[in-house]
């Protein structure tokens, strides 16, 4: 039985002083049972998480950049998000290595070291290893055509400036529990998970705080299943319903192509 894990990475790795931000993390079986999901801070703590439960033949989706090798400027594959999914407001950050969070890399070598393998897309893969891809859920949303964003990606992010400011955090909200609303009838596709089977995820299914620090921690965990979702889309699909943003750019010293694995309709593909 494989099981599918999502990361949303806090990028930043945190100092002596200053914790890193919170992770969520969320696994998945096949049939659709959230079987473990929780937060975690700092490299060391997600990487426990990892080696603990994923088993070879298990697919790992991770939110950060995970490969990069680029002095300035975006990588490849973030250039292509917003050229093939700029119509529904999807866009990325610009990663290279002159920016200060390099806590997606870190956790590769961590990953690589025991063990597991980093899927490009483009180099087979063996099915006993454990792999793990860059993912970004923005692309879920809006390439996986079950959640229904047919225009524009869902506002969940950030509270939306053109609105007053008492009435921010309130629409944000409101775009989030939409989105949940969604994803909640996800038990019945495929392939399937249920975020009503395991306590932390079910708690998603509650109305969204307003806070921001409350906010912000229910969005991670969020996020991470969508990542979960994903890693199991690329699992069971491939290239039938995802597709390989960056697979062209230049692979580094060891093969390693730096590559956003993202759910696509037929209209997102070059």
């Amino acid at each position: 039985m494989a099981r599918y894990l999502g990361v949303d990475l806090a990028w930043g790795e945190g100092t002596s002083t200053r914790p890193a931000k919170e992770t969520g993390l969320v696994c998945v079986d096949d049939r659709g049972t959230v079987v473990d999901a929780g937060w975690a801070r700092g490299i060391d703590a997600v990487t426990e998480w990892l080696i603990d439960l994923a088993q070879p033949g298990d697919v790992i989706a991770i939110d950060a950049p995970l490969v990069v090798t680029n002095q300035t400027g975006m990588r490849d594959c973030e250039r292509q998000v917003g050229q093939r999914y700029g119509r529904w407001r999807v866009s990325a950050n610009s990663t290279n290595l002159g920016r200060g969070w390099q806590g997606g890399v870190a956790l590769r070598r961590r990953l690589e070291s025991s063990g597991f393998v980093y899927d490009d897309g483009v180099r087979a893969e063996a099915d006993v290893a454990v792999r793990f891809f860059e993912c970004y859920p923005y692309t879920a949303l809006v390439g996986a055509t079950e959640f229904g964003y047919e225009v524009e990606r869902p506002r969940y992010k950030r509270p939306h400036l053109g609105l007053p400011s008492g009435e921010r955090q309130a629409f944000r909200a409101s775009e989030c529990d939409e989105l949940i609303r969604r994803f909640a009838g996800f038990g019945q596709v495929a392939p399937p998970i249920n975020l009503a089977s395991h306590p932390a995820t079910r708690a998603l299914l509650d109305p969204s705080p307003l806070g921001s620090a409350e906010y912000k921690h229910r969005e991670d965990l969020l996020d991470a299943a969508i990542c979960a979702w994903t890693a199991a889309l690329w699992a069971t699909t491939e290239r039938e319903r995802c597709q390989v943003l960056g697979e062209g750019s230049v692979a580094d010293e060891r093969g390693r192509r730096a590559v956003i694995i993202a759910p696509a309709r037929e209209e997102q593909r070059r």
